[in-house]
C-alpha cells in the first residue's frame, strides 16, 4: 500500500531527534538550487550542457596558458610584470571572456538548462579566478580605445559655456545712456513762459 510506505518512509527520516536525514537532504537540495547546479546541465540532466563544456575546456586552456608562460620567468621577473603572459594569453583570455559573456546573455533568455536565472557556480567561479588572475595578479590591462573620443567630447562640452558668455559679451554693444528731454515737455515749458509774459 502507497499510504503504508509513505508513513514507513516519514517514521524511519524523522526517528531521531535531530532529523538527520532531512536535514542534510534540504541542506544538500538547497545548496544545489542557490549555485543553480541545474544550469551546467542538459534539459534532462544527462550531463553537462554543450556550452559548460566548451566553456571549461576554454578555462583549462587559459589556465595552462598562464603557467606554460610563468615558468622560469618568476624568478627574474618582478611581480608587476607579466608582459609574456599578457602578450601570448591575450587571444584566449578574450576567448574565454566572449564566451563567458555569451553564456550569461543566452541564460537571461532561458539558455540550453531551460532555466533562466545566474549561470552555474562552476562557471561563475572559474570566470572570476580568471579574471582576477588576469587583472590583479599579471596586471593586464587592454587599453580602452573609446578614451580618445571620450576627451574629445568631454573638452567640447566643457568649453561650451565659454564660448557662449565670450561671444554673448562680443556681440552684444554697451551703450552709454543719453538723457533726451523730450519736445512736449519743452513745448509746456515754453508756453508757461509765453503765458507768465502776458499776465
Amino acid at each position: 500500500n502507497s499510504s503504508e510506505s509513505h508513513n514507513c518512509a516519514k517514521s524511519i527520516l524523522t526517528s531521531d531527534r535531530l532529523q538527520i536525514v532531512v536535514t542534510l537532504s534540504e541542506f544538500f537540495n538547497e545548496t544545489w538550487e542557490a549555485a543553480n547546479c541545474a544550469n551546467c546541465l542538459k534539459n534532462s540532466s544527462e550531463g553537462l550542457s554543450n556550452s559548460t563544456v566548451e566553456f571549461l575546456d576554454l578555462f583549462n586552456k587559459s589556465l595552462t596558458c598562464f603557467e606554460h608562460n610563468l615558468q622560469g620567468q618568476t624568478i627574474y621577473l618582478s611581480p608587476n610584470n607579466y608582459t609574456e603572459v599578457c602578450k601570448k594569453c591575450n587571444e584566449t583570455y578574450k576567448m574565454l571572456n566572449d564566451l563567458y559573456n555569451n553564456l550569461q546573455r543566452m541564460n537571461r533568455q532561458g539558455g540550453e538548462s531551460g532555466h533562466s536565472a545566474h549561470l552555474c557556480i562552476d562557471v561563475e567561479d572559474a570566470m572570476n579566478i580568471t579574471r582576477k588572475l588576469w587583472s590583479r595578479t599579471f596586471n593586464c590591462s587592454v587599453p580602452c580605445s573609446d578614451t580618445v573620443p571620450v576627451i574629445a567630447v568631454s573638452s567640447f562640452i566643457l568649453f561650451l559655456p565659454i564660448v557662449f558668455y565670450l561671444s554673448s559679451f562680443l556681440h552684444s554693444k554697451q551703450k552709454k545712456r543719453i538723457l533726451i528731454l523730450p519736445k512736449r515737455i519743452q513745448s509746456n515749458a515754453s508756453l508757461v513762459n509765453i503765458q507768465e509774459k502776458y499776465s
